[in-house]
Formats: structure tokens, C-alpha cells, sequence
């Protein structure tokens, strides 16, 4: 984090006067004041004001940070709520070029994408966290069916797919002190007004992106706003312990139950199974071909065409 920080002040200019060895010395922590200046200067594309105008919620979104470049929103967002950033903070990059997922990967995220990082404060323990990605994945899909998307689904655990083709991916990540969470970083990507040839060929046979399904560019601002209102009000059912209300409507929209699958878990343990569900704490239920029953708590599902 320190690293992308700094590489962050260092192409705003704000340490163009540090020799290297002050820059070693240097307490990021002095400089988050700074980095939430330079998320309220203005943008050429995603602007705050218009995210802001008429936005219907109570405390997602009230304070956003817009960048033009980050290496990666959910670094951001870690650095400011380590420095006092309020629960439902929103950092917004309009690129990103070390955009971070599931397992390590990293990729650029280019112009023309939804890049963002909201941080909570859930007070809840670590077996909850699966449920916030869950959540948040369902309230992807409602933004989806609300500018115009027919049947956006739910890949497990952390992909929205339009047509077998993914079009978002969320990464969720807990800031902790002394097994204790403080605060919760979800990420969310989506291939907005982007061409499918703006990503890496090795990408595109899975991908997809809004302004291909829709035949059409969208307004990147409002769809954001959308989004912040359906994150608001799914994560208040995630609040008050509404868990089965969220299950309801992943399961609704589920692109993984009745498949089979390749389940790849960490330590390098693959296997098949046939995908029964999704149980209360958000782990996937499948059937080996043995017939044993398993919960995937964490890894990857590789749908079997």
C-alpha cells in the first residue's frame, strides 16, 4: 500500500521537493488529508456533483473521492479508512493500472469502466464476509436490471454475467487490528462504455460489457449513483440481520446452482462437483462425483461448458 501511495502523490506532484531518503522517512499517514484533496478535484469524466445530485441515501456515498488514475481503488479506500475515512466513503478512479482480484490477479481497468471501492463499517465477525460479497454482488444485479439488462446473474462467489459473459467483479477486503475488523473494503469493477477489444485478447471470449449488451454508451455517473442507492439498500437487510432476504435474491439470480463444476480451493485442491446451493453463511454446496456433500467456503468455481 505504502508504495502505491506515494507513486499516487508523487504524479500529483506533492513530493516533487522530497530527495529519496526523505521519502523513506516520509509518515504516509501525514498525507491523507492530501489524498482526499486530490480524490474532490475535478474529473473530465466521473464527477461527484452529478453522482451526488438527487442521490437517495442516507450515508453510501455521502463522501466521495474521485481520482483520473490509481493503481488501484480498494488501496485507496484501505488508506483512507485507516486515516478516518466515515463508513460509506466512495473512491472512484476512471482508470485504474493495477486494478486488484480474487487470488492476487491484477489487471489494468480502462477508460470507459465503473471502477470503485465503498468502505464499511459492519461490525460484524469474519464469517459474515462472505455474505457483504453476496450482497453486494445482488445489488450489481438489481443496477443492471435497472438501466436496461435482461437477466443479469450471479456467479459465485463475486461475478455478474450477462449472456455466460462477465460484465463485473467484486473483491471484498477486511482492514483488521488485533483479529478485530475495522473496517470492510468492497470493490467493484463494471464494464461499462468500454469495446470489447479495449481488453487484453486473452479476456475477450469471456467478457462483455454494458455498451455491447445495450447497444448503446451509458451515463457512467448514473449508473453509479444506481448502484450506490441499491448497495444502500441491500446492505441494510445485511445491517439488521436480514441474511435470508439477501440469499433469496442471489439464489434468484444464480449462475452457478445446477451447474457443473470445477471447484478449485487453495493448496491446489481441484475437484468436480454438481452445485446444489448456497447455504446461510454464503458458502456453495455441491455434490462430488462420489456423491459426499461439500461447502466451498473460498476458491473458484469453473463452470464445465
Amino acid at each position: 500500500m505504502r508504495e502505491e501511495i506515494i507513486n499516487l502523490l508523487k504524479k500529483e506532484n506533492k513530493l516533487s521537493n522530497k530527495t529519496i531518503s526523505e521519502i523513506k522517512d516520509i509518515d504516509l499517514n501525514d498525507f491523507s488529508n492530501i489524498v482526499k484533496e486530490l480524490g474532490k478535484e475535478d474529473t473530465e469524466y466521473i464527477k461527484a456533483s452529478e453522482i451526488s445530485k438527487d442521490l437517495d441515501t442516507d450515508y453510501i456515498g455521502k463522501n466521495i473521492y474521485v481520482f483520473k488514475e490509481v493503481s488501484s481503488t480498494n488501496t485507496v479506500a484501505k488508506f483512507l479508512s485507516i486515516n478516518g475515512a466515515e463508513s460509506g466513503s466512495v473512491v472512484i478512479s476512471e482508470k485504474q493500472t493495477k486494478a486488484k482480484g480474487r487470488s492476487g490477479k491484477s489487471w489494468e481497468s480502462p477508460l470507459g469502466g465503473v471502477w470503485l471501492s465503498i468502505i464499511l463499517n459492519p461490525n460484524v465477525d469474519y464469517t459474515k464476509l462472505p455474505l457483504i460479497t453476496l450482497a453486494t454482488g445482488v445489488a450489481v444485479a438489481k443496477t443492471l436490471e435497472k438501466v436496461g439488462v435482461e437477466n443479469p446473474e450471479i456467479k459465485w462467489p463475486n461475478d455478474i454475467i450477462i449472456n455466460d459473459k462477465k460484465v463485473c467483479g467484486i473483491l471484498t477486503e477486511a482492514v483488521s487490528k488485533f483479529n478485530t475488523i475495522e473496517n470492510v473494503i468492497i470493490g467493484v469493477g463494471i464494464d461499462a462504455n468500454l469495446n470489447i477489444t479495449d481488453f487484453p485478447e486473452k479476456l475477450q471470449d469471456g467478457t462483455t460489457t454494458l455498451k455491447e449488451e445495450l447497444g448503446r454508451s451509458g451515463d457512467e455517473n448514473l449508473l453509479i449513483r444506481t448502484f450506490l442507492e441499491e448497495f444502500e439498500r441491500t446492505t441494510e437487510l445485511f445491517n439488521h440481520e436480514g441474511y435470508e432476504d439477501i440469499l433469496k435474491e442471489w439464489r434468484k439470480r444464480s449462475y452457478t446452482i445446477g451447474k457443473i463444476v470445477e471447484v478449485r480451493e487453495p493448496f491446489n485442491t481441484y475437484y468436480d462437483a454438481y452445485v446444489l446451493g448456497i447455504g446461510k453463511e454464503g458458502a456453495l454446496v455441491v455434490e462430488k462425483i462420489d456423491g459426499t456433500l461439500e461447502k466451498v467456503i473460498s476458491g473458484e468455481c469453473i463452470i464445465k461448458k
